[in-house]
């Protein structure tokens, strides 16, 4: 008996390439489905890793676009509707979204817009019969949407759960400076080794050197086309992310824990500062990706795969950085779907996390070591009250107050106790910055 042959894996036909407008679509209809972050749901779309680099930026920009400013958008092409679309009809309001974000946001030429995405719809089975309507509203909102777009308030742009949240807390004007702040794509942040000529190297890129440091470029672009990349001198790392390493102030010698340490910008500082650097982190795959880091920059670190609530150190060590897991809700700016893939519920789960690694990580340290505790969410549960909190429970700690020279460019971040709060709308004209929250803590000898 004859066997059968197994079908040749390099036989099968390939997924076709998708154009950068489907493989957005079905990204966007894919996180309206599940949640999924954005990168994660473009890329599993088949066809799309077969696509031109050039058209897979564009996929992302105009997923980007359309995520970012999806209330904005939504106030505009509406305005053109008899009547909103109904909830169940996801794919029509996905592609008004994702072509009003072309025609608004991104600025493409319209006869290519409305073309394109008159096609895809009349294409798609459960877009047939909209295919008259899409067509009619994407040429009334090349012409006139703009207006409708400018005039509205960009709190809509945010979920109802943390735009009332925001409010709450930072106060409306405050929160409308955030949600407009996050509404654009971010410049490209870049750290560098402390010997590097930072300042001649942003005048090479075209870039600026910020009050702390950062070098900063508009348009974030093909990272590794830039100059020096090979050098390994510079990594990308937003101004706000960098702020947490400056202020532990990291000595020659000193042995420092860098916990849940990937994507590892914070690894690369400590050990460009000389720092004797443990880096953990739960994710064997995350940590993959730190070690590149290091082999690029030429730095060194121990990489430890491990739960950072329970992992102790064979010695007390010096110092420990601790960027805890959070809500992400600061990050808005560089990650627009953070908003719509968290809830509320999650704030309180994540809490909870925050207050292990917090307490775990204070008992790794020897007396008078330093402990920076720092989160990119913009929740006061996960900063502010977090401190406070293990202030209250923990003898023997003690925050040790950020002082304004610390922080150039920055006096408003400052908090009354001395930790540090940056927030999207600081740095506004300059590009803006990362949500963090900050505080430099001590073990009393």
């Amino acid at each position: 008996m004859t066997a059968k042959r197994r079908p040749n894996a390099a036989a099968r036909p390939r997924p076709r390439p998708l154009s950068a407008r489907e493989a957005a679509l079905k990204a966007f209809l894919a996180m309206e489905a599940d949640g999924a972050a954005l990168d994660s749901a473009l890329s599993a779309q088949p066809g799309y890793k077969a696509m031109e680099a050039r058209d897979r930026a564009f996929a992302r920009a105009i997923l980007s676009a359309a995520i970012r400013r999806r209330g904005t958008l939504e106030a505009a092409y509406n305005s053109f509707l008899d009547k909103p679309l109904r909830p169940r009809e996801v794919f029509g309001r996905a592609v008004l979204t994702l072509a009003s974000g072309e025609l608004l946001v991104l600025m493409t030429p319209p006869h290519a817009v409305v073309d394109g995405w008159v096609r895809i719809t009349g294409a798609a089975e459960e877009g047939r019969r909209l295919k008259g309507l899409v067509n009619a509203v994407l040429r009334r909102v090349s012409e006139r949407g703009a207006e409708a777009f400018i005039a509205a308030d960009p709190l809509i742009d945010l979920p109802d759960w943390l735009r009332a949240r925001w409010c709450e807390i930072y106060g409306e004007d405050t929160a409308r400076a955030i949600a407009l702040a996050r509404a654009g794509a971010p410049p490209l942040d870049l750290s560098t080794k402390p010997d590097f000529d930072a300042a001649g190297f942003a005048s090479e890129i075209g870039g600026v050197l910020l009050p702390t440091g950062t070098v900063r470029k508009e348009g974030i672009g093909d990272v590794t086309a830039l100059p020096g990349f090979a050098d390994g001198n510079w990594w990308a790392q937003d101004a706000a992310a960098a702020l947490p390493v400056k202020l532990l102030v990291p000595l020659e010698g000193e042995r420092i824990a860098d916990i849940c340490a990937a994507p590892g910008g914070k690894t690369l500082q400590l050990a460009a500062a000389g720092a004797d650097v443990i880096a953990v982190d739960r994710s064997e795959a995350r940590l993959k990706r730190v070690s590149q880091n290091l082999a690029r920059t030429g730095l060194n670190a121990q990489i430890i795969t491990a739960d950072a609530t329970s992992w102790q150190p064979d010695e007390k060590l010096d110092a420990v950085l601790l960027d805890a897991p959070c809500s992400a809700t600061g990050t808005l700016r560089r990650r627009p779907d953070v908003a719509w893939s968290k809830s509320e519920a999650d704030i309180a789960s994540l809490a909870a996390l925050q207050e292990s690694l917090l307490d775990n990580a204070f008992a790794m340290l020897k007396p008078g070591g330093r402990l920076i505790y720092c989160t990119c969410s913009l929740e006061p549960e996960e900063g502010e009250a977090q401190i406070e909190a293990f202030l209250k429970r923990t003898p023997g700690a003690a925050r040790e107050p950020v002082s304004a020279d610390e922080l150039p460019g920055l006096g408003d971040a400052l908090t009354p106790e001395g930790d540090v709060r940056t927030r999207p709308d600081m740095w506004a004209e300059q590009g803006g910055l990362d949500g963090f929250f900050i505080a430099r803590l001590v073990r009393q000898p």
